[in-house]
């Protein structure tokens, strides 16, 4: 991790193969405090981040060689905590959960607005360096370790179960969890679910909260028309039961 992440920036592979993109966003990036690499191809990204250890990744999905989603999977099988944020020009709620469920921990998609880009990125570099592990405000300490029905979350290791299976779980997919189960039975709203585990000054919808609350789902082998485990308070927000239903 570099000092800049402690002073608001941070070293920031960009991972785009379109200059005209590339060029303004690279000196938008620098304007604003971080380091940024530049490279057009998913293999110079896999290779950049095995050799550099940057503090968070610009991902555009639209790459020549590798598929961006692809480029995404093997980041983040290679590097669980690293920060993704995905640029891409599919729009479509299924591609972008395809991104999300490859590991991205959030998305912007083109043509994006460079302030909510730029926040989205500080945020991210936030909670990676800035903040201790585990961003999650919830009233538990974050070295408990709290539990609701079968689900297990260790706050310290950033580890979940289920009954004795780990989950394989996103930085942000374990926020979510942990802060719902800390908080089992309490309904938590969209706007706190939101500022908790993304960010504060959060400047787009919150269709990026309830994909990762689906694919929380699947992880959990939930289902949301009959759900053990999350249930959606309709037009308020989310809720962990604390027991089975019978």
């Amino acid at each position: 991790m570099s000092d800049a992440t402690e002073a608001g920036g941070g070293q920031v592979l960009l991972v785009e193969d379109d200059d005209g993109i590339a060029t303004p966003l690279t000196v938008a990036l620098r304007r604003d405090g971080h380091q940024v690499r530049r490279v057009a191809t998913g293999g110079d990204a896999l290779a950049a981040v095995a050799a550099g250890s940057p503090d968070a990744v610009l991902l555009d999905l639209g790459l020549p060689d590798l598929d961006g989603v692809e480029v995404c999977r093997r980041l983040r099988a290679a590097h669980p905590t690293l920060p993704i944020l995905v640029l891409t020009a599919r729009a479509t709620e299924v591609d972008i959960v395809v991104g999300l469920d490859a590991g991205a921990d959030d998305y912007v998609t083109k043509p994006f607005r460079l302030a909510e880009l730029l926040a989205r990125l500080r945020a991210m570099l936030r909670r990676a360096g800035a903040e201790p592990p585990g961003n999650v405000t919830h009233p538990a300490r974050q070295d408990a370790t709290v539990q609701a029905q079968d689900v297990r979350v260790d706050m310290a290791a950033r580890r979940a179960w289920r009954g004795e299976r780990q989950l394989e779980l996103t930085p942000k997919e374990f926020d979510l969890l942990a802060l719902l189960v800390a908080e089992a039975g309490t309904v938590l709203s969209r706007d706190r679910l939101m500022e908790e585990v993304w960010d504060v000054n959060w400047y787009g919808s919150t269709k990026t909260l309830d994909m990762h609350v689906s694919w929380l789902r699947r992880k959990l082998d939930d289902d949301a028309a009959s759900p053990r485990y999350v249930s959606t308070v309709r037009g308020v927000g989310f809720r962990f039961e604390p027991e089975a239903p019978r």
